[in-house]
């Protein structure tokens, strides 16, 4: 299973779940600060260099491709904003 975190909260909660897991857990450049991003190297965590936030359709696309690539036959949890009710 690979995690793919697009807010920072998102990745708090993608890096608790997956603590001692092993478990991947990927994001984009504005839910990680790049300083932060360093501190966090070898926890399983890999930061695109683009943002992901605007949930733009195609670069999620992209993003979940190169995943893909990483990560043959994994599935993918993406987070997603809660609808309005």
């Amino acid at each position: 299973m690979v995690f793919l975190a697009i807010t920072p909260s998102g990745l708090k909660d993608a890096l608790r779940e997956a603590a001692g897991s092993g478990t991947a857990i990927w994001c984009g450049a504005d839910a990680v600060s790049e300083q932060d991003f360093a501190v966090l190297k070898g926890k399983g965590l890999t930061r695109f260099s683009y943002a992901l936030g605007a949930r733009e359709q195609p670069v999620l696309e992209d993003a979940l491709d190169t995943i893909g690539q990483h990560h043959p036959d994994e599935i993918v949890w993406v987070e997603a904003a809660a609808s309005a009710g």
